[in-house]
This record gives structure tokens, sequence and C-alpha cells, in this order.
């Protein structure tokens, strides 16, 4: 299930977004310009769609994702990959890299 988030997440939108991986692993997608983030699925790219429905530009999404067990924030995602910029599942420019994690911590409260 993916799930657009508001300003913090709550504890049922853990639980939610967490059956996709059984409990362990969320999945997030943030637009690193305004801050809009959805959280589970089966696909970064199903939350990537939300965003962009919901007036994200593509160029402004990035993905990765929650370990849940030790609040471990990772960069990995495939909608991540864009030739002649980010040649790489992992998000590589340390800016970018910095902005989606803040948004991770503020929304997730970590």
């Amino acid at each position: 299930m993916v799930i657009l988030v508001g300003d913090k997440v709550t504890p049922e939108q853990i639980k939610l977004a967490a059956e996709d991986y059984f409990g362990e692993y969320i999945k997030i997608v943030v637009d690193i310009e305004s801050g809009a983030m959805t959280i589970g699925g089966e696909w970064h790219a199903d939350g990537e769609k939300v965003l962009l429905a919901n007036g994200s530009h593509q160029a402004n999404l990035w993905g990765g994702g929650l370990r849940l067990t030790n609040n471990q924030i990772d960069f990995n995602s495939l909608i991540n990959t864009r030739p002649n910029f980010n040649n790489s599942q992992e998000i590589l420019d340390q800016k970018i890299r910095e902005t989606f994690e803040r948004f991770v911590k503020i929304k997730f409260e970590l």
C-alpha cells in the first residue's frame, strides 16, 4: 500500500506500509523540492506515480528506504537511475542525499 504522508508519519501508516516487506523495511519516495513523501508500495515507482499525480516533478523525486529494525536509511532505488546525471540506483549527489535524509528524519521523527 502506498501512503502519501502528511507532516509526520503515524504509527498506523508505518504498520500499513511495512506490510509490503514483512514489517522490516519501508520504501520511501521524496520530492526533494517540496518535501512531499510517500511510503510503502511494492515498487518505488508506485510512490513516484502518486507524487506525480499530486503535482511533483520527476526531476525532484528520489527513492530509498528505512529499515525499521535499526532506523537505517538507504538511498537505493531504480527510480534514481538517470542517464548523464545519476548513473546508479544509489543517490550519488551528496546534496540530494542529505536533502532526502533530512526529510525522512523529519517525517519519521528520527
